[in-house]
């Protein structure tokens, strides 16, 4: 019982340890109040599976459900992939990103293409181009893109080039409302440019390529400026650097032409005169 004790005694003091270790641990949750962390509910919401153009018509495999979280749910998000199954895409949407109702086209349009993305009061208008015209076959849907005509103003008349309209949007390149995956683009061939324009544009863009040569000139994506040209004739551009014409100085003033007449070099003769011992030399400039 002697040689027991020692054990016994150990084992006690271990018991009690642990108990006070309880004791202490429980007293120090009441204390700092730790609750537990609060379960995040969440909602299924139909996403694309795959890259949606605009004018696509959806169908069912372009769809499926994903767990997002209730707090963070987008506005216009849908929960029913069923009601999305015919309706048509205005505004790309990329594969795994929520379907939307902005992005969508009211319910009665069932039809997709080119009609279905056009805005309100406007009009799509075809034009013929080729690989000059169409910027090398870098224009795509989506960007935007100035119309510049070359015609003469009169029958057998001086040809003039101007700039007559403006940050226009190219809603196809081609047949198809598509554009090229990936960062770097690759020129596509195509034979019509379809734009969207105003009634009154789409006038001026049919007498511009009825009565002279169209060129497209590409903005950049940022780039909304308005900029008022006069045009350009034969004349002033072959005066761009040559001496004819009006050429600014560094202060913005046009130089008149005969300022900018170079002067003509004066003769310069010297004469020796003997005087005596003396020689002197006279210096008689031409027309003195």
């Amino acid at each position: 019982m002697g040689k027991l004790r020692p054990v016994v005694l150990l084992g006690a003091a271990v018991i009690i340890a642990l108990i006070t270790t309880l004791l202490i641990y429980s007293s120090i949750q009441k204390r700092t109040g730790v609750a537990k962390a609060p379960i995040l509910e969440t909602q299924p919401i139909a996403i694309a599976t795959v890259d949606l153009k605009w004018g696509t018509v959806v169908v069912k495999e372009m769809v499926k459900m994903e767990e997002f979280l209730k707090s963070t749910l987008p506005a216009g998000a849908y929960t029913d992939m069923n009601s999305l199954v015919g309706r048509v895409v205005i505004s790309s949407i990329r594969a795994k990103e929520p379907f939307l109702e902005s992005r969508l086209a009211p319910q009665s349009l069932k039809t997709g293409g080119v009609a279905a993305v056009i805005s309100s009061n406007k009009r799509a208008v075809a034009v013929r181009v080729d690989k000059i015209i169409g910027v090398a076959g870098f224009v795509y849907p989506g960007n935007r893109v100035d119309v510049l005509v070359t015609m003469a103003k009169d029958k057998g008349g001086e040809p003039i080039t101007k700039t007559v309209l403006e940050n226009i949007l190219v809603l196809a390149a081609g047949p198809e409302v598509t554009t090229v995956k990936g960062k770097e683009q690759q020129p596509a061939t195509v034979d019509v440019i379809t734009l969207e324009v105003t009634p009154e544009e789409a006038e001026k863009l049919a007498l511009a390529a009825t009565a002279g040569k169209l060129q497209l000139a590409l903005r950049g994506l940022t780039d909304t400026e308005e900029v008022l040209t006069q045009g350009v004739m034969t004349p002033a551009l072959l005066a761009s650097y040559s001496g004819i014409g009006p050429i600014a100085k560094p202060t913005g003033k046009a130089v008149s032409p005969a300022r900018r007449t170079m002067q003509p070099i004066k003769k310069v003769f010297y004469v020796e005169l003997i005087q005596g011992g003396k020689v002197i030399t006279k210096k008689f400039e031409e027309g003195k």
